[in-house]
């Protein structure tokens, strides 16, 4: 083991993954497994087909109470808190001045508290903007003693009813307190494939017994950041640091869907997060590049940072995800381009090892999403 190795932080599953057979790879800090034996085509098709168990303890979990804690989180968000149902979670982003991106984020209303999931390498970052902003006004508490397991696939309602029958009344994007093999737990019906699942928010002391458990249900496997990585890009989801960055603004990121109609120029509570002005300004005005999917011709992937240019050899825009799809079955992309090339079936080139592949700009998501919506 190097020093390298030693300043990684770990998981609470850290030795069930090495267990496991897990190829560990540092990541946002963390030692994490990239796959296991089974590998990363098969872990994505098993989640695809039956239920894939993934940890994403290295995401932030934080609690932010207060009397007017929804009101305070709305000063550094586009988005309706404030009108969130209880038990009920919603998308958010967190803007800055330019209106760009500091982070994509999960809020549910918990009742007694708002309970917020963030990206594990905006994690300080964002917990220091939180202090900054709403130390004032709220009490805000990072939860460093829980895990969070992310079980997701079409069999991963079935598995949950077996073990916990409560979790049946749940719909996607709701919330409850669950008791799981007798392990109290926070559980949301959400997750990062585009398939049915739920996450699960443990203390670490119990999290490898509910992992355990999860993973002797027949539906279940063990997958690893790799899968997860095909398996939100087929679902057409942003992956932060590279489809989303402070410098894109969620205008052009195309998630005019997650920036609530309350907080829009002609909404109930209009602006007052950062970067409101120019954001406000985009969706009335337009923008000049904009996320779009793109299917590659031929086999070979079409990966991040590939130069994008139309039949006259003119840059147009840049690839910013991209892999082979399994399910799919060929290699599929984003990235961002000029707006004059964002229509469905556009032919374009990505340039990669100096060579022209050509890429059609395709609707995405690439793979139907299956949430279970009741």
């Amino acid at each position: 083991m190097t020093d390298n190795d030693e300043q990684l932080l770990k998981t609470a599953l850290y030795d069930l993954h090495v267990e496991l057979g897990g190829k560990m790879v540092p990541f946002a800090g963390y030692s994490m497994p990239v796959q296991y034996p089974m590998g990363i085509m098969e872990e994505h098709k098993h989640t695809r087909h039956q239920a894939g168990l993934f940890d994403v303890s290295h995401m932030g979990q934080v609690r932010i109470s207060g009397d007017n804690a929804a009101l305070a989180l709305e000063r550094l968000m586009p988005v309706d808190v404030v009108n969130l149902g209880e038990m009920k979670q919603r998308y958010a982003l967190f803007t800055n001045e330019k209106g760009g991106v500091m982070d994509d984020l999960m809020v549910t209303n918990a009742g007694d508290y708002l309970f917020l999931v963030v990206n594990a390498a905006c994690k300080e970052q964002d917990i220091s903007h939180l202090h900054q902003h709403l130390g004032d006004d709220c009490e805000i508490e990072v939860l460093e003693d829980y895990a969070l397991l992310a079980l997701q696939g079409p069999e991963a309602g079935a598995v949950m009813a077996r073990l916990a029958p409560k979790s049946q009344d749940m719909v996607f994007m709701t919330a409850a307190q669950i008791d799981i093999d007798g392990v109290e737990c926070f559980v949301t019906r959400s997750g990062y494939t585009g398939e049915d699942g739920f996450e699960i928010s443990v203390p670490n002391k119990q999290a490898e017994q509910l992992a355990r458990t999860l993973l002797v249900q027949p539906e279940v496997e063990p997958v690893g950041l790799g899968a997860r990585d095909s398996l939100r890009l087929e679902a057409g989801l942003c992956l932060y640091g590279h489809d989303l960055d402070t410098e894109t603004t969620p205008v052009e990121s195309t998630l005019l869907w997650a920036l609530s109609k309350s907080r829009r120029a002609d909404g109930e509570r209009p602006g007052g997060y950062p970067g409101d002005d120019i954001i406000m300004s985009q969706i009335t005005d337009g923008v000049s590049r904009k996320r779009v999917g793109l299917k590659a011709q031929g086999r070979m992937p079409v990966r991040e940072g590939a130069v994008l240019v139309d039949a006259d050899d003119q840059e147009v825009g840049v690839v910013t995800s991209g892999g082979f799809g399994p399910t799919v079955e060929g290699p599929v992309a984003m990235g961002y381009v000029k707006t004059d090339y964002i229509a469905i079936d556009t032919v374009l080139f990505a340039m990669v090892r100096d060579k022209k592949v050509e890429v059609t700009v395709s609707k995405m998501p690439f793979v139907e999403q299956r949430y279970y919506r009741g």
